[in-house]
């Protein structure tokens, strides 16, 4: 999930047919010592638009699309390379992501003993094995360590 840290800016191709938005996320570090990764997204045509006109700074959201590495020439004399992710879609997400339940956000414990109250139900009501009933004889019973 990525956090918003500048507002898109919409601009257009040369020719002036097709928009193109920019704008800055935040990842969390993986440990709480770890600082947070910025990244620049864009995004082209309508969803440039739906970007400007939805994302604010702020904003939390789960991004999909494809990463690129750009390499370019600096005034110092050296390549530098950038990673940009270009995204297809963007979902929001509601609220605030914190220890409690806001938005569409559950927390993990609440999500799992909810999964474990629907999902209780009478095992003998349930016969796994469809193979055909077939009558042996006592004797098979015996000699077979495992009666299948």
């Amino acid at each position: 999930m990525a956090k918003v840290i500048q507002n898109p800016e919409l601009r257009y191709t040369s020719d002036n047919q097709t928009e193109v938005a920019q704008m800055l996320v935040e990842f969390e570090g993986r440990r709480s010592e770890d600082p947070p990764a910025t990244l620049k997204v864009v995004g082209w045509g309508g969803l440039a638009t739906q970007m400007k006109e939805t994302c604010t700074e702020g904003d939390r959201l789960i991004l999909e699309g494809r990463l690129s590495m750009n390499t370019f020439e600096r005034k110092e004399g050296f390549k530098e390379k950038r990673a940009e992710l270009v995204i297809s879609r963007f979902y929001p997400v509601d609220g605030v992501a914190s220890s409690s339940s806001t938005g569409n956000v559950v927390p993990f414990d609440a999500a799992k003993s909810s999964q474990q109250k629907d999902s209780s139900f009478p095992q003998n009501n349930y016969d796994l094995d469809e193979s055909p009933q077939t009558s042996t004889s006592p004797t098979d019973d015996v000699d077979d360590p495992i009666p299948f």
